[in-house]
C-alpha cells in the first residue's frame, strides 16, 4: 500500500510539470506531451482501484472478525435459531431445550411482532400496554354529570358537579400459532430460514390480531364491535348490500375534529370495490386515488385501509366499515411471544413445527375516536 501510494503522488508530479510548462511557455500541449499525460492518468486511476480494491478486502476480513468474536445479541440469536432448526449443534448455556423442542430467544419473537406491525397498520395504531394481571385505564363518563361553568351571583354558592369515572380492564387471553417447515427447505443452505419463520408466523399472529381486534369472541377479546359506544358511535345503513355517500359522511363526523387529524378507514376490499362506483352531484368519483399510487385510495380526504378480517357489504347487521383514530383501542400484551422448535411432532411428515404463543387483549378505552358502519337487515 505505502508503494502504490509514493508512486500516485511521483506519477501527479510529472503530470503536474506537462502542464506547467506548456502554461509557461504560453502553448497548448504537445501530442508526445498529451500521450505521456494520459498515460499517466491511467497508472493513477489504476493505482486507485487496486487501492480501493485492497480496501474493500480488508473491511471483508474485518466483518469476519466481528461475525466470530464480536456478534450482537440479535445475530447470535439468529444463528443460534436456524442451526437448531436445522438440528444442529445448540449452545445449551444460551437457551432452555424441552422434551419436544427448544424455546427461541426473544430478538427472534421482536422480529415477529415488528413484522405484526408493519402487515396491520390497525395493530400498529392501536395503544399497547406491556403489564401482567388486570390492567384497569380510567376513563371519564360525561352521560351523568359533567363540571359546569355558569355565571355566579357574590355571596352565594356554587353548583358542584363532578365528572363521574369510567373504567376499562383488560385481562388477557392466551392465543397461539403453529406453522410447519419442510425439511427439505431446512437442508438447503441457501435458503434464508429465519426470515421465512418470521413472516409465516407474523402473517398468522397479524390475521389473527386484526380479525379480534376489529369483531373480538363473545366472553373472549372484546375488540372494537365488543367495546365500542353503540349509542353515538355508529350509523345504521340503510341496505345490506349498498352504502351511499351520506352514510359515510354522516359516520366520518360522528369523530370529533380534535380526532381526525390521525383517521382513516377500515374496510373488506369488495366493499371498497363498492365504493369506488359512487359518484357525487359532479359525476366525479368519490373515492381517490394517491397521486403516484397505484392502489392507495383516499375517501372524504382520508386514507383506506383494507382488510380481509372486514365483513363485506352483503352480510345483514354487521359492522362493515370502520373509521377513526385507532389509537382509540387499547391492546394489552401480558405475555411476550415465545416461540418454540417442534422436532418430533411432524417427523412423519418430513417437517419440524414452529409454534408461538402470546397473551393478548383489546378494547375500545376512548370510544370518541372510533366509529362503526352496520349493514341494513335487507336490500329492500
Amino acid at each position: 500500500m505505502k508503494e502504490m501510494l509514493e508512486r500516485q503522488n511521483d506519477l501527479k508530479t510529472q503530470a503536474e510539470e506537462i502542464v506547467n510548462t506548456a502554461k509557461a511557455e504560453n502553448r497548448a500541449v504537445t501530442e508526445e506531451e498529451k500521450s505521456n499525460f494520459d498515460g499517466i492518468m491511467k497508472e493513477i486511476n489504476d493505482i486507485e482501484n487496486t487501492i480501493e480494491m485492497e480496501e474493500k478486502v480488508n473491511n471483508m476480513e474485518k466483518k469476519e472478525i466481528k461475525i466470530e468474536n464480536e456478534m450482537t445479541r440479535e445475530e447470535k440469536d439468529i444463528h443460534t435459531f436456524a442451526n437448531i432448526v436445522r438440528d444442529n449443534i445448540m449452545n445449551s448455556g444460551e437457551l432452555t431445550k424441552g422434551d419436544n423442542g427448544a424455546v427461541i430467544p426473544s430478538t427472534i419473537a421482536r422480529k415477529i411482532i415488528d413484522k405484526v406491525v408493519e402487515i396491520s397498520p390497525l395493530y400498529a395504531s392501536a395503544t399497547k400496554y406491556n403489564a401482567k394481571g388486570t390492567l384497569i385505564i380510567p376513563k371519564v363518563d360525561n352521560a351523568t354529570d359533567d363540571v359546569t361553568v355558569a355565571y355566579a351571583t357574590e355571596f352565594s354558592d356554587l353548583t358542584s358537579h363532578s365528572n363521574k369515572f369510567a373504567t376499562v380492564s383488560l385481562t388477557g387471553f392466551l392465543i397461539g400459532a403453529l406453522t410447519k417447515v419442510s425439511k427439505s427447505l431446512l437442508n438447503n443452505s441457501d435458503f434464508d430460514l429465519v426470515n421465512y419463520v418470521v413472516d409465516r408466523m407474523a402473517e398468522k399472529f397479524a390475521k389473527f390480531y386484526e380479525a379480534e381486534m376489529l369483531y373480538g369472541t363473545t366472553n373472549k377479546i372484546s375488540g372494537i364491535v365488543g367495546s365500542y359506544d353503540s349509542t353515538n358511535m355508529k350509523v345504521q345503513l340503510a341496505k345490506k348490500s349498498t352504502v351511499t355517500a351520506d352514510e359515510l359522511i354522516d359516520l366520518q363526523e360522528l369523530v370529533p375534529d380534535a380526532y381526525q387529524a390521525n383517521a382513516y378507514w377500515i374496510m373488506n376490499r369488495a366493499t371498497r370495490k363498492a365504493i369506488r362506483k359512487l359518484k357525487d352531484g359532479q359525476n366525479n368519483y368519490l373515492l381517490n386515488q394517491v397521486f403516484g399510487k397505484a392502489w392507495d385510495y383516499e375517501l372524504l380526504g382520508k386514507p383506506v385501509k383494507c382488510s380481509e378480517n372486514a365483513i363485506a357489504l352483503g352480510t345483514a347487521s354487521k359492522a362493515v366499515i370502520f373509521y377513526g383514530d385507532f389509537s382509540g383501542l387499547a391492546v394489552k400484551e401480558s405475555e411476550n411471544v415465545e416461540i418454540s422448535v417442534l422436532k418430533e411432532l411432524y417427523a412423519a411428515q418430513h417437517a419440524i413445527g414452529v409454534c408461538g404463543y402470546a397473551e393478548l387483549d383489546a378494547k375500545v378505552e376512548n370510544t370518541q375516536k372510533i366509529a362503526v358502519a352496520l349493514s341494513g337487515s335487507a336490500d329492500a
